[in-house]
């Protein structure tokens, strides 16, 4: 991962600062975390042995070498992306709604505390809604906006064109680059949720991080 100057660093977590204040505000809990290291460590220790933990399609916990990790303990995981069958795949998904802890990113978060995600096969945005005893949402510094609009063109832009392009999706935006607002039969943006509250304080949990992670 590149290094950031010390300067913008800095700048991050004074954002983050105020992004943490306003998720508790929202009742979500939330950490900082100055390294990708950090964050991979405080999500090992949110989960307690002997649960079941599932995880959406995150660039950003694959980069934080996670689950590896996770196998080496006494838990129970459902890998919906550990098959090539995708009944199978499709029943993982399902599954994963059952869990005692949800791995996932976002796609963007803005500065007054909303989450904002689009998804395909929208498995990840029901378990950020309902389902998973506890949701554990990984968030780098790139993802930080500073309002809705933003973070929605941002989750159309720098997050569904790069996602499509890993999928080999046949989208308009893998072939120009720029959301096409599309009905394609591959639409990554089927479902675009806007997290603004917790119901049951707690349940989501999440770890800003000090590094540019995922998309």
């Amino acid at each position: 991962m590149k290094r950031m100057l010390d300067e913008v660093r800095k700048a991050n977590k004074l954002k983050m600062e105020t992004v943490k204040k306003n998720l508790e505000k929202r009742k979500i809990i939330a950490h900082y975390c100055e390294t990708g290291e950090e964050a991979a460590q405080k999500v090992l220790d949110i989960i307690q042995d002997n649960s079941v933990v599932s995880w959406g399609g995150s660039a950003t916990i694959n980069t934080l070498g996670i689950k590896p990790k996770l196998a080496e303990r006494d838990l129970t995981t459902i890998d919906p992306y550990s098959t090539k069958d995708p009944v199978e795949s499709f029943e993982r998904r399902r599954q994963s709604l059952t869990a005692d802890y949800f791995l996932m990113s976002s796609n963007a978060v803005t500065m007054d505390g909303e989450l904002v995600n689009l998804d395909g096969t929208s498995n990840r945005v029901a378990a950020l809604c309902f389902g998973p005893k506890k949701v554990v949402i990984v968030i780098g510094a790139n993802k930080i906006v500073r309002d809705h609009e933003a973070a929605l063109n941002r989750a159309r832009l720098d997050a569904a064109v790069p996602n499509a392009l890993r999928l080999n999706k046949k989208t308009p935006c893998s072939a120009t680059g720029i959301c096409g607002d599309c009905t394609s039969d591959d639409c990554l943006c089927c479902n675009i949720v806007t997290t603004r509250f917790c119901s049951n304080p707690g349940r989501l949990e999440v770890i800003l991080v000090n590094e540019d992670l995922g998309y």
